[in-house]
């Protein structure tokens, strides 16, 4: 199965007196104890009844998705985005049935919206035991698909910016299949959060059918109107790839994890785990190359940090650690293709 990191409690890290049973009981308390506080304030700040049916809704909805999603955490998961509408004799309906299938081969888990067109598409390849499904309830076009109804793993939701949340934040890589708006939405949104360092890096596929242009049609607009125009910097391009063939986004996404596991940030530090450690040749070639990343300091390869002590299965895995200056997470997406590739040159 692929090793999916453990999320932390939060950004930081714990500190080791925090980490014993007690202490981790207690940071729990703490926090439950905060959201109760702010439901009070809530109340006290005279808040409409209709804005509190949003904070109860979301947190209803955002509680059960973590337990439904809870007991897979361990497990590599990709978010599939698509129309909704396409037919199955669609090219991009089968090229999603190959993608599902293919990542299901790779024991990994994939994660649609649960209705039917791309989304079920998805399902289809990777059958019902390697589905998970993110439901929007609406009044037409969006009920759950034969693969995944009923399952135990399909979550309905009532809320855009919920799902997203899920989305995004359970998954270890997003193919983007075409798409009317919503599909545009969640695919900038991705970008955006990864433009950001919103969101731990992932790779991003936009994969078209073969043969077809609807992606390739959108990076002419970014290059031509983004970029040139200086909206977007050079290394942003790097966030997302497009191709119209299945298999190149496996290779894409399991490539990404060829060298690379996963990171976190420890305070100051970002931490960037490995599968197997970088030879002293690479680690003196990325401190050239990669300077710009540094805040102070330099890339320095170590053990794990006391503070990751709270996710003891990846102890063992060492660590690339750097005081990272926080900009450009497009350079951060070529450092860790240069990880992956064992080489700071590309091919």
């Amino acid at each position: 199965m692929p090793e999916h990191p453990t999320l932390p409690l939060d950004d930081e890290g714990l500190p080791p007196e925090a980490q014993t049973p007690a202490g981790k009981r207690q940071q729990y308390d703490d926090l439950v104890d905060l959201i109760k506080e702010y439901a009070d304030k809530l109340a006290a700040d005279g808040a409409s009844r209709g804005d509190l049916k949003v904070i109860s809704r979301t947190i209803r909805e955002l509680r059960y998705a973590f337990k439904v999603f809870a007991p897979y955490r361990r497990q590599r998961k990709v978010t599939v985005f698509g129309s909704a509408r396409t037919p199955p004799e669609d090219p991009a309906y089968q090229e999603a049935v190959k993608l599902g299938r293919a990542f299901a081969d790779a024991d990994w888990l994939v994660v649609t919206g649960a209705a039917q067109g791309i989304m079920e598409a998805g399902h289809v390849g990777a059958g019902r035991e390697a589905s998970m499904g993110l439901n929007i309830m609406l009044p037409f076009e969006q009920s759950a698909n034969p693969i995944i109804l009923g399952d135990p793993k399909l979550v309905h939701m009532k809320y855009f910016f919920t799902r997203k949340l899920m989305f995004v934040k359970e998954c270890d890589a997003v193919v983007c299949l075409p798409g009317g708006f919503g599909t545009l939405d969640e695919a900038m949104e991705v970008l955006t959060l990864l433009q950001t360092g919103k969101r731990d890096m992932v790779p991003v596929v936009l994969l078209d059918p073969p043969g077809g242009s609807y992606w390739k049609a959108l990076d002419v607009f970014i290059r031509e109107q983004l970029l040139a125009k200086g909206l977007i910097s050079p290394e942003d391009v790097h966030l997302y790839k497009i191709c119209d063939d299945y298999q190149v986004a496996i290779d894409e996404v399991l490539g990404f994890f060829r060298v690379y596991h996963s990171m976190r940030f420890v305070r100051n530090e970002l931490v960037v785990r490995l599968n197997e450690p970088l030879s002293e040749q690479l680690l003196a070639d990325i401190n050239t190359e990669f300077a710009d990343l540094l805040a102070t300091g330099q890339f320095e390869q170590t053990e794990a940090l006391p503070a990751e002590h709270d996710d003891p299965n990846l102890l063992a895995k060492p660590r690339l650690v750097f005081h990272f200056a926080r900009r450009s997470f497009g350079r951060l997406r070529l450092l860790i293709d240069a990880i992956n590739r064992g080489s700071v040159a590309a091919d």
